[in-house]
């Protein structure tokens, strides 16, 4: 019989989930099917490296673990991940820089509204 491995001795369900429902969430690595997510053969290719999607639940994994439900809606899936195989989704500075130069220029090009 298998030996389970532990990944550490720290029980994550004593704190609080580092996610919430409606973050949005970028996977930390590639995420193969373990056999657990049916339709798919095993060792497909579920998620890759990038990939964002929303947390839609919170459940718990050997009563150790916090596992997310997130929702790829590129894929139309969704898939259960730890919370170490995600971080939080935020744009890379390049485009955060560029949305807010763009929000800034539309501000300035507005027609100015006459004072009474």
């Amino acid at each position: 019989m298998a030996k389970i491995s532990r990944d550490s001795d720290v029980v994550e369900l004593n704190s609080p989930p580092i996610f919430n429902y409606g973050d949005k969430v970028r996977s930390r690595k590639t995420i193969r099917n373990d056999g657990t997510f049916s339709g798919r053969d095993i060792g497909e290719v579920l998620v890759k490296k990038g990939d964002y999607g929303y947390v839609t639940s919170i459940g718990s994994f050997l009563q150790q673990f916090y596992i997310y439900g997130v929702d790829f809606v590129e894929y139309g899936y969704s898939v259960g991940m730890r919370g170490k195989e995600l971080e939080p989704f935020d744009p890379p500075a390049e485009v955060a820089a560029e949305t807010s130069t763009e929000a800034e220029g539309e501000q300035h090009d507005r027609p100015a509204t006459a004072q009474v």
